[in-house]
């Protein structure tokens, strides 16, 4: 017991070279983070304030690729209509992939 006291009190540079290891792990750990999740997260948050921000007359582009205007929209869904035509197609919000035109830039 006294010889393991010794060891462990004995110098600076032999505590260093035991906690290198798990250090390395916490450092890459929250390089991980803020390369690879954080960024998820945030483009997550932006796609969610795109949908949530959809209005009647935006051009938009469905993860289908298909590409229509909007002319209702609802709770969770939304109804485009993809040509000149009147084809109306009723989609949830959450197929919506990019807003092309913004109804007030259409005008």
């Amino acid at each position: 017991m006294l010889n393991l006291l010794e060891n462990t009190t004995g110098g600076g540079a032999d505590l260093l070279t035991s906690l290198f290891p798990i250090l390395m792990l916490v450092v890459m750990f929250v390089a991980m983070y803020f390369l690879t999740i954080r960024p998820q997260k945030k483009a997550e948050k932006e796609a969610n304030d795109m949908r949530n921000n959809l209005q009647i007359g935006d051009e938009v582009t469905t993860i289908g690729g298909i590409i229509g205007r909007i002319v209702s929209i609802k709770d969770e869904t939304c109804v485009i209509e993809t040509t000149k035509n009147g084809t109306k197609i009723r989609f949830l919000k959450s197929a919506i992939r990019n807003v092309d035109v913004k109804a007030e830039d259409a005008q």
